[in-house]
């Protein structure tokens, strides 16, 4: 399921796929009991294998020019989210669930993957990126040298709407309390991307399940990294597109745990073939 939510900012015109916007004095719902008219426009495409925009600029937290391609092609699964850091509301509980299923992962920025979290807000600075970097950093946990490793990201316009059309990140422009368009309506999502900048996983809602992000990574990493057990786990498990999540594949548990009779019976018939050795007659 996803959620929606509205954060508080000062947000500039965005592009018509991706960054609508309603007037404040036409009603966002008919009716208390029917959806706001925006929502069906703040959702999430899936673009599984999608290719990211990597030779479109960005800003770093530190207010150096680069490229989102400067963070791909290190062998290593990227964790994505497009949040906006003057957010008051849904962006922080995304941002910490997110901490606090990679602080549980067994996994370890910059061993075994990378972050990189892009603001949908133009008018969000560097300044911005730094602070909500650092607060980032103290949730999961991360040693110094892990710093390298986690990137918070500003843009322009432009970059921003190429971003979100790659991840099929849908936001609208919604009036506040004030009736002012001062709110951005989003879906509270999570990504991961293989190494060479590919969409690989999306995982819903606040509060994901360490388990979940490990496998994602796992996937991912094109199986870089984990154990037997995590392959083995991640066999009997399958990513539901629709959920956002790993469910447990039953059939294949059914064919693993009928190969393992199978593999008894055989076992079984081979000890029972067996001649036994001829026994010493004792007096």
């Amino acid at each position: 399921m996803l959620v929606l939510g509205l954060g508080l900012a000062s947000v500039p015109s965005a592009s018509p796929a991706l960054g609508l916007q309603y007037s404040a004095d036409r009603p966002v719902g008919a009716t208390a009991q029917q959806a706001p008219s925006w929502q069906k426009n703040a959702g999430i495409d899936q673009n599984l294998n999608r290719a990211l925009p990597l030779n479109d600029a960005f800003k770093d937290e530190s207010g150096r020019n680069v490229k989102l391609g400067d963070y791909f092609n290190h062998n290593r699964a990227v964790m994505m989210a497009l949040v906006y850091y003057n957010c008051q509301m849904l962006c922080p509980q995304v941002l910490h669930g997110m901490a606090a299923a990679l602080s549980q992962s067994g996994f370890h920025a910059g061993k075994d993957y990378d972050v990189v979290v892009a603001s949908i807000d133009p008018a969000d600075t560097p300044e911005d990126a730094a602070a909500e970097k650092q607060h980032f950093l103290s949730m999961i946990d991360a040693p110094a040298s892990a710093a390298g490793s986690v990137h918070f990201l500003t843009g322009a316009q432009s970059s921003i709407t190429d971003l979100a059309q790659a991840t099929g990140f849908h936001y609208v422009r919604v009036p506040g309390p004030d009736g002012k368009m001062t709110q951005f309506a989003h879906s509270s999502v999570i990504m991961i991307a293989t190494p060479d900048g590919r969409m690989s996983k999306y995982l819903f809602g606040v509060d994901y399940q360490p388990r979940d992000v490990r496998l994602a990574l796992i996937e991912a990493s094109t199986r870089h990294i984990g154990t037997f057990s995590d392959l083995v786990l991640l066999y009997c498990c399958s990513y539901s597109p629709t959920q956002g999540r790993y469910t447990v594949a039953v059939l294949r548990i059914l064919g693993l745990a009928g190969l393992g009779s199978v593999l008894a019976v055989i076992l079984l018939l081979w000890l029972l073939s067996k001649k036994p050795k001829n026994m010493p007659i004792g007096v």
